[in-house]
């Protein structure tokens, strides 16, 4: 009799819901740029970050993507608003910012500067960062074109940082990719900023300690 009311027991316990399995957490990214990030003259779900979101949940990632694009802002000028552009929890950074700079003919040594303060400013923090990089116009010169284009495989080199060499790759000069400015991607060229860039991103978050859930 005790056995087959053990045995009734250890039945019914089987069918109870078992307790679910915690999920991870997502991994709470922010982009940090300037217009190119910030979606300049898109909605809102055209932006780069909203776009590359939806493709790293697409391909299985856990991932949320804040976006930290100011239009018109420079490397200094995101420097400038760093503390409560990037909040705590952050767990990587996207750093998209320079073409400004190039247009406004800055001494690539100012947008050196600016940029290797955020970056170390972000690691002091614990903050992990991809470095998308931008290439300078061709009508500023050979010399200016050197020293701004070394920028950023100098700074991932230094700082042992994901890179991904330049945002526009496939977009800059390509109208079908650009609104009527050509300088700014239309939704499409956001696309294909995303499947460029996606790669490297994966990468950079392979190096994320995903946080897991309650």
């Amino acid at each position: 009799m005790l056995l087959f009311a053990a045995a009734t027991l250890a039945g019914a316990a089987s069918l109870l819901p078992r307790p679910a399995k915690a999920e991870t957490a997502p991994i709470k990214l922010v982009a940090l740029g300037d217009s190119l990030t910030a979606g300049y003259r898109l909605p809102a779900d055209a932006a780069f970050p909203a776009v590359l979101e939806r493709a790293l949940k697409a391909k299985g990632h856990r991932v949320e993507i804040a976006n930290a694009g100011v239009s018109g802002d420079t490397s200094t000028g995101g420097l400038d608003r760093l503390d409560w552009s990037v909040p705590d929890g952050t767990q990587g950074v996207i750093l998209e910012l320079g073409a400004n700079d190039m247009l406004r003919g800055t001494d690539p040594a100012v947008t050196r500067k600016a940029l290797e303060t955020i970056i170390v400013r972000l690691k002091e923090r614990g903050i992990p960062v991809l470095l998308a990089g931008m290439l300078a116009a061709p009508n500023l010169g050979t010399e200016y074109r050197a020293r701004f284009d070394a920028i950023y495989s100098d700074l991932a080199r230094a700082h042992d940082l994901v890179l991904y060499p330049f945002f526009l790759d496939g977009v800059a000069g390509q109208r079908g990719y650009t609104l009527d400015d050509g300088l700014h991607p239309t939704a499409k060229g956001i696309e294909r900023v995303v499947e460029g860039i996606l790669p490297s991103v994966e990468t950079f978050l392979a190096r994320l300690e995903p946080r897991k859930g309650p």
